[in-house]
Order: structure tokens, then sequence, then C-alpha cells
């Protein structure tokens, strides 16, 4: 084990913190510590009652302890016969309380565990929520999934598997050793004369099992992130007959999964034998020793117990050690989550929320960059008027997602100011705020789920009329009834049981539905056919009326009628003004237009 992992096992600060959320559940724990207190001291009862059960029925004379007595109720324990039906009846009554605490001590730690599971994973879930979109283009979304799931999964180990259980074998190892320098100090010291083997066997284990733990969690997350990747583009495998290539691909990191997991179990194969072997060994050396002087069967079976019940928790001590440390570097993963910073600033309770929007828009000298470094837009200025039309033109990587991500606040400027009907979005309240912008984007995203579900977003207050009004203004209401279920229809993950010019209608409705003050449509019309382009751009005369509209078109003719077009390449404003305007300028803008013009003319003959 390296140094690095040596520490984070003792890491007390981060259990600290990991424990922060067992505050909720304190009394649980502290009622788990005393279970294990309990459960550490009962241990060397049974193994004593014994004893004196065997003596008293060799006829050995043994003074009968005060306690002993006193649990047994006082009976007369003369005579040898009542003396062992009161032990016997003692013992199983004992055994079954132990049985029922251990029970519960074991329902505690596993129900607090899934406890805390379940409120560092809302707390985590809402922290994901909130970060900058900016962690979400740097960050593998597998990576987030496994933080969000299967590493706070790992963190439950740490109560039901790691720390408390360890705590309660420890304790039990103490006081069965005390217990045993007790009864005779020179017997315990001559039977644990095999001790040390077993440590040094136990540390061992403890290194290789942890190394192969590793393995085997570093292979599973290669074969998570190989196979969902290849299930997500399935589609291109096949279409360049690559099925044996990626199964060749697939096949080398499997037995890497397999060798890791062979590892593990040759670790456990030679270390639980051992033990067998090093606990025969004591026992030998145990019975050895007292068949060489006075035998006393009843400390000779006393020892035997005692020395199982060392033993016994040291066989799992290891592997708990080993859970544990797996815990704490899952929470070390997953803090690393809550302490990431690049989130949006919280709203403050004098944040602006006005009840409507005007729709004014303005960038003033704005600059943006993604990774801090390179810039994507450079000191952009433009406003647009309430209700008014604009669009957005440039080539591929111009700046135009990046301008409306920057007013939707998704991401923070490094330079300038946006601001809605004159006041900086930054002191706009944060929901209002995207409520009252309704965004078409060209990649749509449907969740798994019905085609109302993905319109409403699940939300309570819309109903099914309001729906099939909308759609009917798109006309798109037919479409949808033609589905089966119609707008029950299960869309399926991503949407894929639909083309993408039926997911862009739907994506359509979904943001005129809200009735947002300004309006965005980003590629709006690129994925559909021209029929259903007419009936897009249709609807959008009529609903852009009135209404702050931004569009992004690569499509030139969709985008005449606008108020303003802004012209950008290479994240700078070259040019704004209106079509006709821009192409009698002949610059940037009179360039795009005819390459189009020329491009269009080129296909049809």
């Amino acid at each position: 084990m390296t140094a690095t992992a040596k520490k984070k096992i003792f890491d007390f600060s981060l259990l600290k913190r990991i424990f922060f959320f067992v505050r909720p559940y304190s009394s649980y724990f502290y009622l788990s510590l005393v279970l294990a207190i309990f459960m550490a001291i009962a241990a060397p009862v049974r193994p004593y009652l014994i004893q004196l059960t065997v003596n008293g029925a060799i006829g050995k004379a043994a003074q009968v302890p005060d306690w002993v007595k006193w649990v047994l109720f006082g009976n007369d324990l003369s005579d040898v016969s009542r003396f062992i039906i009161a032990v016997t009846i003692f013992q199983i009554s004992f055994l079954i309380i132990e049985t029922a605490i251990r029970f519960l001590f074991s329902f505690i730690t596993a129900w607090m565990g899934q406890n805390v599971v379940k409120d560092l994973r809302v707390t985590v879930y809402k922290k994901v929520l909130g970060l900058n979109l900016r962690q979400f283009d740097q960050t593998p979304i597998g990576t987030l999934t496994t933080r969000t799931i299967n590493d706070i999964e790992s963190i439950n180990e740490i109560f039901s598997d790691g720390l408390i259980p360890i705590v309660a074998d420890l304790l039990t190892i103490i006081i069965t050793l005390a217990t045993m320098f007790y009864m005779d100090w020179k017997l315990t010291l001559v039977s644990l004369t095999p001790f040390p083997i077993m440590i040094i066997a136990t540390y061992y284990f403890k290194e290789s099992v942890n190394k192969s733990f590793m393995q085997v969690r570093n292979a599973v997350a290669a074969l998570n992130a190989f196979v969902q990747e290849h299930i997500t583009g399935m589609q291109v495998v096949q279409v360049f007959a690559a099925e044996d290539k990626e199964a060749g691909a697939f096949k080398k990191i499997n037995e890497k999964h397999r060798d890791a997991n062979i590892n593990a179990i040759f670790a456990y194969s030679v270390f639980f034998p051992v033990v067998e072997v090093v606990l025969a060994v004591s026992m030998g050396i145990l019975v050895w020793w007292i068949a060489d002087r006075t035998l006393d069967a009843g400390l000779l079976v006393a020892f035997i117990l005692y020395l199982n019940q060392i033993f016994r928790p040291l066989r799992v001590i290891a592997d708990k050690f080993n859970v544990l440390q797996m815990g704490m570097i899952a929470a070390e993963r997953v803090l690393k989550v809550l302490d990431n910073t690049d989130e949006l600033p919280p709203t403050s309770s004098d944040a602006f929320a006005p009840k409507h929007i005007k729709g004014n828009i303005s960038f003033k000298n704005v600059s943006f960059s993604y990774t801090g470094t390179q810039n994507v837009l450079h000191d952009i200025s433009f406003e647009v008027k309430a209700g008014e039309t604009v669009a957005l033109v440039g080539h591929t990587g111009s700046g135009k997602t990046s301008i409306i991500s920057l007013l939707n606040r998704l991401y923070q400027i490094q330079e300038g100011e946006v601001a809605i009907d004159g006041v900086d979005i930054s002191r706009w309240d944060t929901d209002c705020l995207r409520k009252g912008i309704g965004v078409v984007l060209q990649d749509v995203f449907l969740f798994s789920g019905t085609v109302m579900d993905n319109i409403t977003l699940r939300n309570p207050a819309i109903t099914l009329a309001q729906v099939e009004e909308a759609a009917k203004m798109i006309g798109v209401h037919d479409f949808i009834m033609q589905l089966p279920g119609g707008y029950q229809y299960n869309v399926m993950e991503r949407g894929n049981t639909l083309s993408l010019g039926q997911r862009q209608l739907i994506s359509f409705i979904r943001a005129l539905l809200y009735n947002p003050a300004i309006l965005i449509l980003d590629e709006a019309t690129s994925s559909i056919d021209t029929e259903s382009e007419l009936l897009i751009e249709k609807a959008i005369d009529t609903l852009i009326s009135g209404r702050t509209s931004i569009v992004i078109a690569h499509r030139l003719s969709t985008i005449r009628k606008a108020n303003q077009i802004i012209v950008l390449d290479k994240g700078e404003l070259k040019e704004k003004g209106s079509h006709a305007n821009l192409l009698a300028a002949g610059g940037f803008y009179a360039r795009l237009h005819e390459m189009q013009f020329e491009k269009k003319k080129a296909v049809l003959q």
C-alpha cells in the first residue's frame, strides 16, 4: 500500500466530513456503539460458563462467582445436574438475546449507512444541477454518474461493513484477550505463540486484496465506459463493419477484469487456510501445555472458544479494512464534487424577479472564454428592443450559440455586461430569468418518457388541453395523434423512436408552451423536411409578433424578415443591419448570401 493510501484510511478530516451527514442519525450511531460494546463484553461470558459446566460435570470443585449465582437466580449449585440445567437454560436465553442484539447492530449500521447514502446522493445531485455548464463540457458524463451512484454507494460500506464493525471486532478481541490474561496469563502467552504469523499474514493479505480491488475497480470503470460508448455509437460500429475489431478490444478489457478478480480470489484462498492452520497450531500448543501439567478440562474448552473468538474476527477484519479504505477513497471523490466552486453564484434575497419581462436585450463589450484562456467572443455589443427579431449568422464556430448561452446565464462572462430590461442578468433571479426565455436547440434532447412528459417536463400545472392547443398552433397535433397512444406515446431514451424533425417539433412545442417573453431558435429548422419547415415558419410569423426573438440559422432565406441581422466571424461582430442594407453594403453578409445562392444553384443544376 502506498503512503497516500495509508493516509486515506486514517484521514480523520475526511471521515469527519462524512460524519457530518450522520448528524441527523447520531442517536442511532451512538446506539450502534453501545451495542458493539455490549457484544464485546458478552463475548467471554458463554465460554466461561461452559468452563464451569465442564468442570462441574467431571466433578472438579470450582468456586462459582457471585455474578454467576445471580444470573442463575440463586439456584442451589451444589447439585451438578441442577447446575448444568440452570447454566444451559441461561446460555440458551443469553444466546437468543445476543443474536437479537447482533441482528439489531447489523440492521442499524446498514440502515444508517443507507440513509447517509440517500442524503449524500441528494446533496451531490443538487450540487451537480447547480454547476456551471462548463463543468459538463470538461467532465465525462460517466465520471459524474459514477460519483453520484457507485462511489456514494461505496460510502455506505464505511458504516455497514467498515468502521463500526471494525470497532466491534477490535473490542471483542481486546476484551477476550483481557479475559484470557486474567484467567491464566502464562497459558494465554503460550497459546498465542503463533499469533505474530497471523499478524504478518493479515498484513500481506490486506495489501494484496487492496491492490486487486483497485485493479477490479479500474477494470469495471473501463468496461462501463467501453460498453456505454459503443452501445451509443452502435450504428457507426455496424456501418463500418467493425464488430470483430471492437469485440476484440472488449475481450482485452474483460480479461484484465478477470485477472484482477482472480488475484483477489487467490489472496482469499491463501489467507483463510493460513488462519485455520495458525488457529490449529495455537490449539495444539494449548492442549500440549495443559496436558503436560495438571489437566483442567474446563479451562481447555474455554480457551479453545476464546481462541476462536479472537481468530474469527481477524479472518474478516483485514477485509473490512479494505472495504473501509475503498469507502474512504470513494468519499474523497464524492467530496471533490461537493467542493467544486465552479457554479453560478446563489440568488440573493433581493434578486430582480419582475412579474413581466418586456424583452429588451443588450450586450455591452462582452468577451467570453469557455476555458478561461482563449476567448470565443471578443468585445460583442448590440441591442435588441422588445418585440424585435434579431438574427445571428456566421460560419460554424463563430460564436452564435455562445451568445444565447450567455443570455440564459449558463456561463459566466469574463468581461462586459449582458442585460435584460436594463438590468444585468447577474442581478436577476435565475429561475425567473430562464422561465422568461424559451429555447429550441439544434441538438434536441428528449428524456425517456411520454410525449406529454417531454413537452411539459412533468409540470403538473400544464394541462393536456394547453399542450394540444400549442401543438395545433404549430400544426403538429395530427402528427402526434398518429403515434400509438398519442400524447402518451413513449419516445424512449433520447427520443430515438422519433425522427430528427419530429423531435424538433416536440421541442418547439415545449418552448412555446411556457409563453416566454424572449424566444430563441437555434437552428430550429435545420433538421426537418421542407413541409415541416413551412409549418414552423408559419407558426413563427404569428408567435414572434410582439415577442423578442433571436434566430440562429445557416439558411439565410429564413431570416430575411428579421429587424436586425448580426454577422459574426471567429467571435467578432463583423456587421449588423437589415437584410437589404447588408446586401447593399456588399460585405461579409453579402458574401455569405452569395455563397449559399451559388451552392443552391449548383445543387439544382
